[in-house]
């Protein structure tokens, strides 16, 4: 058992949890808790390395016994006490386990169907809720502006609630001629402004579409604003001056998953 907080490990791990510049460094980031690291292993995340207590394997045999079996793939196992693993944990009341895990690849979301753009958005804790509807919708993926937190950050997994591993994300660099290659393949692209007389009900979500969302306080740039094919708004209060992105988020995926299932159900149908 590893017991010194004073382990190097302890310190690598440490800091994947407070520098993006010491993830890429490592090629690793982290993954705290139960969930996240249940998720990561039912999708087979690559993970470099495990820590957890006795106790939590005590708590979590089955899952424990998963970490074994793929002990091939894992670089390091290690059993620690329950001060190294609170050394590591960039929570105050860590469940028990922790990992660092491989660094995403760099390949290009395949956006057929439905996609978000996310541009210069700021709160790890925005970024982890809009993951998750958009798991819980079926998006093909989502593209972030290299001006965004950084999609590895421990307060977004942690937010995603462990969805973050079943959702396609990619750092994009280049977003806009990015956006331009999925028009040309036939991607509709709509913006959300306050100020679009065509609410986001009127849009026909049927047709392979990518919605852009913008930076909380500034929302989307011209440039973005110049490249989308429509406008839509939001229908809300006077007295309501915007709405939190992540909520924009949501009710724009769930209206495209509402007009999707009508849609095939009145297809069923007609056969």
């Amino acid at each position: 058992m590893l017991t010194s907080t004073k382990n190097p490990l302890v310190k690598q791990l440490r800091s994947l949890g407070e520098s993006a510049k010491d993830r890429k460094e490592q090629g690793l980031f982290l993954v705290e808790g139960t969930h996240a690291l249940t998720e990561a292993i039912a999708t087979a995340y690559p993970l470099s390395i495990v820590c957890c207590t006795e106790k939590w394997i005590a708590a979590n045999p089955d899952l424990y016994d998963q970490i074994e079996t793929s002990i091939d793939e894992i670089e390091r196992l290690e059993i620690v006490s329950e001060e190294v693993l609170q050394a590591i944990a960039t929570t105050k009341n860590p469940d028990g386990a922790i990992a660092a895990a491989l660094l995403p690849s760099r390949e290009v979301a395949q956006i057929k169907s439905l996609g978000l753009v996310l541009e210069t958005i700021q709160d790890p804790g925005n970024i982890g809720a809009i993951v998750r509807s958009a798991v819980a919708v079926g998006v093909d993926g989502i593209l972030v502006s290299s001006d965004s937190v950084d999609l590895t950050n421990p307060k977004i997994i942690r937010a995603t609630a462990g969805q973050w591993f079943r959702c396609a994300m990619q750092t994009s660099t280049h977003l806009a001629d990015d956006i331009r290659k999925l028009q040309s393949q036939g991607v509709k692209v709509i913006a959300t402004l306050a100020n679009a007389s065509k609410t986001y009900w009127d849009y026909d979500f049927r047709q392979p579409t990518l919605i852009l969302l913008g930076n909380e306080g500034n929302g989307l740039s011209q440039e973005l604003i110049d490249l989308a094919d429509e406008a839509v708004s939001i229908p809300q209060s006077d007295r309501v001056e915007s709405l939190n992105v992540a909520i924009c988020a949501a009710l724009l995926l769930y209206e495209a998953k509402r007009q999707r299932s009508k849609s095939q159900k009145t297809m069923a149908h007609a056969l």
